[in-house]
C-alpha cells in the first residue's frame, strides 16, 4: 500500500520498472569485472520475470458480425476520433477517448451524424454506432471522472483518474469503487493512472477479466510511447462477457498505445 499511497511515491516505485532496473543492471555489470556474472545472472532472472509477467500468448478469434468492438484511446490532448478512426484502420462499435484534442468534437459530430456522441463536462469523450444512453457522469473533487453509459446492450463505465502528484490513489478509487458497482454485462475502460500491479486494482481483477492479459499477444504495457515499461491504460470485462480477441496498437500519435478488445455476447 505504501508504494500506492500517493502519485509521488507510485511515481517513484514505477519510475523503476522492470525493464529500467535490468538495463541498470547490465550497465553496472561493465564495470565489475569478474563479478559481473552475478549481474548478468540477477539480470537473466529479472528478464524472466518480466517477460512471464507482462508477456501474453492468445488464440485469435474470428470476428463476427455480431460481435461488438471496442476501443480505448488517451488522445494525449493532440488528437480526436478523426485520427483515431484512423489509427484503429476502420470505425468501433464503441470507442472512448481521455484527453481529446480541444474543438475538434463538434466538428465530427457534424462529419458524422448518423452515429452518436457524447462529451463529458471533464476530459472523456464517448461514440457509439448505436444509440447512446448516458446514465451518470461523476467528478472527484480532484477531478478524476467517471461516466456512466450503455450502448450496443452492455453497460460501460469510462474512467479517468487523476494523475497529480498530491493526490494519494487511495482517495480516486475510493471514489470509483463507489460509482463501479455493476460486475455483469459490463465493461470498465480507460485511464487509470495505475500499473496493472497495483493494488487498487485488485477489486477489478476480482470481478472482471484483464482484456489483454486474458486475450492479447504480446507485452501488455501502454505507456511510454510505444516503450513497454507500464500498463496504466486498462479495458477490464465482466466475467460473464466472452472476449474474442484483444489488441493494443502502437502509435506515434500520443504516448499512450491504443488498447482494443471485441466482446461477443
Amino acid at each position: 500500500m505504501v508504494k500506492d499511497a500517493s502519485f509521488k511515491f507510485a511515481y517513484w516505485f514505477y519510475l523503476f520498472p522492470l525493464p529500467i532496473i535490468i538495463t541498470i543492471v547490465l550497465v553496472f555489470s561493465v564495470f565489475l569485472g569478474k563479478r559481473r556474472k552475478y549481474n548478468l545472472i540477477l539480470a537473466g532472472v529479472l528478464l524472466l520475470v518480466w517477460f512471464f509477467r507482462s508477456f501474453s500468448i492468445s488464440f485469435t478469434e474470428e470476428v463476427k458480425d455480431t460481435d461488438v468492438e471496442v476501443v480505448f484511446w488517451n488522445a494525449s490532448r493532440d488528437d480526436g476520433f478523426e485520427s483515431a478512426f484512423k489509427e484503429n484502420e476502420s470505425i468501433p462499435d464503441i470507442m472512448v477517448l481521455s484527453e481529446p484534442k480541444k474543438r475538434s468534437f463538434d466538428k465530427i459530430k457534424a462529419k458524422y451524424p448518423q452515429y452518436y456522441f457524447y462529451k463529458s463536462n471533464g476530459e472523456i469523450e464517448i461514440f457509439s454506432k448505436t444509440p447512446l444512453h448516458i446514465e451518470e457522469e461523476q467528478r472527484s473533487k480532484y477531478s478524476s471522472t467517471i461516466v456512466k453509459f450503455n450502448s450496443a446492450g452492455i453497460q460501460f463505465y469510462a474512467v479517468d483518474m487523476q494523475g497529480s502528484f498530491d493526490v494519494p490513489k487511495a482517495w480516486e478509487f475510493k471514489f470509483a469503487n463507489n460509482i463501479i458497482q455493476n460486475t455483469s454485462n459490463t465493461i470498465v475502460l480507460g485511464d487509470f493512472n495505475a500499473p496493472y500491479e497495483s493494488v487498487f486494482l485488485d477489486r477489478l481483477e476480482q470481478n472482471y477479466n484483464h482484456f489483454f492479459s486474458k486475450k492479447g499477444n504480446g507485452f501488455r504495457e501502454t505507456w511510454p510511447w510505444n516503450f513497454p515499461l507500464l500498463s496504466i491504460d486498462h479495458i477490464w470485462v465482466s466475467k460473464d462477457l466472452t472476449m474474442v480477441n484483444s489488441e493494443k496498437i502502437a502509435t506515434r500519435d500520443s504516448d499512450h498505445s491504443m488498447i482494443k478488445t471485441v466482446i461477443r455476447k
